[in-house]
């Protein structure tokens, strides 16, 4: 049975106004270093992406963070990461994590954190790969974009025999029992081997 042993998380450099981001995303990284899974996620070490590796780390964790050389200081690389991989420019940090991750999860953030879920969506839909996509809805973040992609459904712009495939969590403690349940049946060579090498390529 397959089980999840890394996931990217995709989340804002800020930390939003409302506490209860800040207090997800802390629980997260807490979460992933009790149960033994690598958190893969952007470098920064600030907003909830800084709070969540932070959280990570400190509870034993191990943490992979992956940034651009031109955003070391504007996002504050962060110094704790058991792993930190400087890369050339975005294209590289995108590969590097869709190729380092069993599973992807997006907490509440901004354009770029939407433009990284909204990426491995269409490759899910397009049938590139089978690692599941997932957002985490606190506080209700993600509702107008659940209700956007109901809307491209009801108006053609979405085959209902193409679904977005696509995970909802309201809590942290639902996350890892939602990944794993979708991943259980899948073969290992389905979150990583030839289909991922198939994928990397068209990067």
């Amino acid at each position: 049975m397959t089980k999840i042993k890394s996931v990217c998380v995709y989340c804002g450099a800020a930390p939003g106004n409302d506490p209860v981001y800040l207090a997800a995303a802390i629980e997260l990284g807490r979460l992933f270093a009790h149960e033994g899974i690598r958190l893969i996620y952007g470098g920064g070490g600030v907003g909830l992406m800084g709070a969540a590796a932070r959280a990570c780390a400190e509870a034993g964790g191990m943490v992979t963070g992956i940034i651009p050389d031109f955003l070391i200081g504007k996002e504050q690389a962060f110094e704790h990461a058991h792993e930190l991989i400087v890369t050339r420019d975005m294209h590289e940090r995108k590969r590097l994590m869709f190729e380092r991750a069993d599973a992807f999860i997006a907490l509440p953030g901004g354009i770029g954190t939407l433009e990284e879920l909204v990426e491995q969506l269409t490759w899910v839909q397009l049938n590139r790969h089978a690692k599941p996509v997932m957002v985490l809805n606190i506080a209700g973040f993600w509702d107008p974009l659940l209700t956007l992609f109901d809307h491209m459904q009801a108006t053609g712009f979405v085959n209902a025999g193409r679904p977005i495939r696509m995970l909802v969590a309201h809590h942290v403690r639902a996350v890892l029992p939602k990944l794993n349940a979708v991943v259980a049946p899948l073969v290992e060579g389905e979150l990583h081997g030839a289909a991922e090498e198939r994928v990397l390529d068209r990067m």
